[in-house]
């Protein structure tokens, strides 16, 4: 059996987290003049929790979920979605994206499941933020710290977004806080996935769990451990040097992108803070 010591590390105060990422959100939407919100509600744990957030921060009417299936999606997550809609109050449009992705899909018919599932999230994406121009509401990420660290995201797709309030969470963490704000259980009690094709999961896809994955990350990453450190808290070492070669290579995600320097005084080096902003 795969190690579990440290799972209980990872224990969170669930009132202090809701607390502080509720008041988060209501600044983050605020300070940039903002009244709204818009978010990609999937009915997937990540997305609820967060739907759950916003609408305590600024009011559900304020909140504008989006559904956004494909062909192939599980009518379960449009219920679950659904459910959350419901136990809310939050606005709600659904938006089937089949006929965007599949004209690109038939000009690439080789395309690999790779290239598929990141045309669908992009293809989202591009509703959503057409959404937020027209509804005047503040894109709201949905990613959270195990799926950020590991890469498991979509550039300018899934992870495409003004804020992102569960990022600091692990995926142990978000199961934590959404038992605590009671979320509809059969959204609780599903497997993590992406919903790009029938049967598809977020664990099988990446060949582990996501408890195993956390144990690692926390160590890895909040603890400071080293590769060999970790593994000889009884975890397998190439699972370990995987788990942080793939955390390496995927930073550029976590990044904004990178400018080259040439003046004194550059985006992203030197101007960093609206402290140098002034009238």
């Amino acid at each position: 059996m795969p190690p579990t010591h440290i799972l209980p590390r990872l224990a969170i105060n669930t009132d202090l987290a809701r607390t502080i990422l509720v008041k988060f959100l209501r600044n983050a939407v605020h300070k940039v003049g903002y009244e709204r919100a818009v978010i990609a509600l999937s009915g997937g744990l990540d997305s609820a929790l967060v739907t759950y957030l916003i609408a305590e921060a600024i009011g559900p009417e304020n909140v504008l979920a989006i559904r956004m299936p494909y062909k192939t999606s599980s009518p379960d997550s449009l219920a679950d979605a659904q459910a959350v809609v419901d136990a809310l109050g939050v606005r709600c449009d659904t938006v089937d994206i089949t006929p965007m992705v599949d004209p690109l899909l038939a000009r690439f018919p080789d395309a690999s499941a790779l290239r598929r599932g990141n045309i669908m999230a992009r293809m989202r994406m591009v509703v959503l933020y057409d959404q937020s121009a027209a509804f005047g509401g503040l894109v709201i990420g949905t990613s959270n710290k195990t799926e950020t660290l590991l890469g498991y995201s979509t550039v300018y797709g899934d992870n495409a977004a003004a804020v992102q309030p569960i990022a600091d969470l692990y995926k142990a963490q978000v199961r934590q806080l959404s038992a605590a704000l009671d979320l509809p259980p059969s959204i609780l009690a599903k497997p993590p996935s992406a919903d790009l094709w029938a049967g598809q999961t977020d664990e099988g896809e990446l060949g582990f769990t996501y408890d195993l994955a956390d144990q690692v990350l926390y160590l890895l990453v909040d603890e400071r451990y080293t590769v060999d450190e970790v593994a000889a808290e009884g975890f397998e070492r190439d699972f370990v040097a995987r788990i942080w070669r793939q955390v390496r290579l995927n930073h550029y995600k976590r990044t904004m992108p990178n400018v080259a320097k040439l003046s004194a005084r550059s985006i992203g080096h030197d101007f960093l803070y609206l402290r140098d902003w002034s009238g």
